[in-house]
């Protein structure tokens, strides 16, 4: 028998001994050690984003008025494309306020009047619709993402046939295929590696201590049973 599983064995024949006390300590150890990362995730959360609201709104308002004024001063970003842009920030923004606002009053309420197997539920229930409001922000960030993207590139490219004389409409199909897909796919790779980045920080932050919590609170159940 090897280590590992000698480890293993050990640890069965120690949990055997142990009573329903101690095994009820144990897991509220556990779960204050988790509620502690989530706090200290929370914190690292809170710096992320605000780190992500300056970029967002420098982009927005800085950045991309610049690029606009190389291109041509006819060009001008739709008003409505700022506004999708902001109202993705303000939505990415207040859906992490609203989880932090529920979490810690769930986690002071269950302080006072709460027990073990209350306090995971209730905390479990709290990240899982955090995780579904960070999916739609997130989504929504993707698609005011997108349309800027599509709607600058076809607002330069206009801009610039313009320029030159050329129609946009009396342009051969088959001299914008070429283009069209490279961009496209340009664009598929960047929003696809910024919502696997977003999802990889999220897990990394919240989502992993949902199965944490959730093997946790199935424990406790067993014990009950």
């Amino acid at each position: 028998m090897d280590l590992k599983k000698l480890k293993k064995t050990w640890d069965k024949l120690e949990a055997k001994e142990l009573d329903e006390g101690q095994l009820r300590q144990m897991h509220h150890k556990k779960t204050n050690n988790l509620i502690e990362r989530i706090d200290r995730n929370i914190r690292i959360g809170f710096v992320i984003l605000f780190v992500l609201i300056i970029v967002f709104a420098l982009d927005d308002f800085i950045f991309s008025p610049l690029m606009i004024q190389d291109v041509g001063d006819n060009f001008a970003m739709p008003k409505w494309l700022l506004f999708l842009s902001a109202f993705s920030n303000t939505l990415i923004f207040t859906t992490f306020i609203y989880f932090v606002i529920k979490y810690y009053k769930v986690k002071r309420s269950c302080d006072i009047v709460c027990n073990l197997e209350e306090t995971l539920i209730k905390i479990i229930d709290t990240l899982k619709i955090y995780q579904r409001l960070f999916y739609l922000a997130v989504i929504t960030l993707l698609i005011a993402m997108g349309s800027a993207f599509i709607t600058g590139w076809y607002k330069g490219l206009q801009t610039v046939m313009q320029e030159q004389g050329l129609i946009f409409s009396e342009v051969p199909p088959d001299k914008l295929i070429t283009p069209i897909l490279m961009w496209l796919g340009i664009l598929i790779l960047f929003m696809g590696g910024v919502f696997l980045l977003l999802r990889w920080g999220f897990r990394r932050l919240y989502g992993n201590y949902i199965n944490k919590l959730k093997l946790t609170l199935k424990e406790l159940q067993e014990i009950d049973e």
